[in-house]
């Protein structure tokens, strides 16, 4: 939510404008958001009677009974638009199937939309309010450890455009966020591994004491799901409720003085100069914490070579990447991928690399000043260490897969069609309109229930275009 306050004064030749706006939401950790013993996501529906919640396929498949109980049982009227959402499908298609399901409810200006999934339905669905009238309310309830512990904490909302990770976007504050970690019992280990690159990512360079619990229980909290599933030990559950709690509040206080990104020095990129290239390399995806902690362990060589860290430091940060099974090289990581990343950094950067890296371990500094020579040497000798570690330093489940969705239950005929008609989605410039998020059943299930601008074979999400018509539109098409 934000309120925006404003003095306008003329000058010689016009007017001069000063505006500020505040940015106010709220965030409560409340384990069972669902269970109808906890009336506080229900009580911000009450002025509304009803709800349109937009949620990832995989979670409606696990928790879509219990969250229609939980609406029934508050007497709201609950629609749900299901998506299939993974990196090549985090596109504007995908976005405007969630645009269509909004008209289709006839969502008031005020009324906030439920968002329910990892960070890449909160992604798309927030840049979907954030352009729907050009400021929609959402709710947030991350069920992932990367949406709980990274995406949650921003207002960064995104599509990926061309080879580019979130090129397209907004900053869009949601209402509220529901913080509940008993997602974490059902999420597979692949996606505990995936999110525990991001509290690397803010220990390493921002708070030596979750670093530090991070590398005492590395194992036990990926195999217990952070301490959720039964039978985790008492210590792990406390030692995990102490990192999430500490992580997420010292990504809030580094990120909620420069919301906005004005500042371009951020402690939080660490990992994030050549992984936004390089993620979407391989034919199929890497996953986000694979390809940041690549970027990470790179960037930590880079750092050791310059004496920034110590070989020590270095070693104990390489030995917990390996030990949770994080990548730390791919094969396409090479010189090329490296020199391409750091052109579009810089261009997303002012002009400057700012590579956030340790120095030392629980603090960060910024590099500059750096040639192509220096960043090629480094990468020689860092993969030159990965010959010492397992796999040479690849990763355990490191590509997406269906836990993931929206890319490899695609078969190759199903993409070119989804290609297809992304291009045609994207080409739309003769006034004509889009009709999809038809209701049926009490679910809006996102069919395009007509014509206008596709070819027919994809109205009703029919023949050989996506699979599952709850996607509206086209999930799968190429980034």
């Amino acid at each position: 939510m934000s309120d925006l306050t404003a003095t306008v004064q003329k000058t010689k030749n016009g007017f001069h404008v000063d505006g500020y706006e505040k940015i106010s939401y709220d965030f409560t950790f409340l384990d069972g958001v669902f269970n109808v013993e906890n009336p506080q996501l229900a009580d911000l529906y009450k002025k509304w009677n009803r709800v349109l919640a937009v949620t990832d396929l995989n979670v409606y498949n696990v928790y879509g009974e219990q969250i229609e109980k939980y609406f029934k049982h508050y007497s709201l009227e609950l629609k749900v638009h299901k998506t299939k959402i993974g990196e090549k499908a985090k596109t504007i298609p995908t976005f405007l199937s969630i645009v269509d399901s909004m008209t289709e409810f006839g969502i008031f200006r005020k009324e906030p939309v439920l968002v329910v999934g990892g960070g890449l339905v909160t992604d798309v669905a927030g840049f979907a309010c954030a352009a729907y009238r050009r400021n929609t309310n959402f709710i947030r309830v991350p069920t992932t450890v990367i949406g709980l512990i990274d995406a949650s904490v921003s207002i960064k909302v995104a599509v990926n455009y061309g080879n580019y990770k979130n090129r397209l976007g907004a900053y869009h504050a949601p209402m509220h966020t529901f913080l509940d970690f008993t997602f974490l019992r059902t999420l597979p280990t692949a996606q505990i591994r995936n999110g525990f690159a991001e509290l690397i990512k803010i220990s390493t360079c921002s708070h030596l004491d979750t670093f530090n619990l991070l590398d005492k229980y590395c194992e036990q909290l990926i195999e217990t799901g952070f301490g959720r599933t039964d039978g985790a030990p008492k210590e792990v559950r406390e030692a995990a409720d102490k990192i999430n709690m500490e992580g997420i509040h010292e990504m809030l206080k580094l990120e909620t003085p420069n919301l906005h990104e004005i500042g371009l020095d951020r402690v939080i990129a660490y990992g994030h100069t050549w992984s936004p290239l390089h993620e979407l390399v391989p034919e199929t995806p890497l996953r986000h914490g694979h390809a940041i902690s690549i970027d990470m362990a790179y960037s930590a060589t880079l750092a050791n070579s310059r004496k920034l860290i110590s070989d020590e430091e270095h070693r104990r940060l390489l030995k917990l990447f390996s030990r949770a099974g994080l990548s730390m090289d791919h094969h396409m990581f090479d010189e090329e991928i490296l020199d391409k990343g750091t052109q579009a950094i810089l261009k997303t950067r002012d002009g400057k690399l700012r590579a956030a890296v340790p120095n030392p371990i629980g603090s960060c500094t910024f590099i500059n000043d750096i040639s192509a020579e220096e960043l090629n040497a480094a990468l020689r000798r860092h993969k030159q260490l990965m010959k010492g570690y397992p796999r040479n330093g690849e990763g355990i489940e490191a590509y997406v897969d269906a836990s993931d969705t929206g890319y490899t239950e695609n078969n190759k005929k199903e993409t070119e069609d989804l290609e297809e008609a992304a291009a045609e989605a994207g080409s739309l410039n003769d006034g004509k309109t889009i009709n999809g998020g038809t209701a049926t059943n009490g679910h809006t299930n996102g069919h395009a229930n007509g014509t206008n601008g596709f070819k027919e074979k994809f109205a009703n999400g029919s023949a050989k275009t996506a699979t599952n018509g709850a996607n509206g539109f086209t999930n799968g098409a190429k980034a």
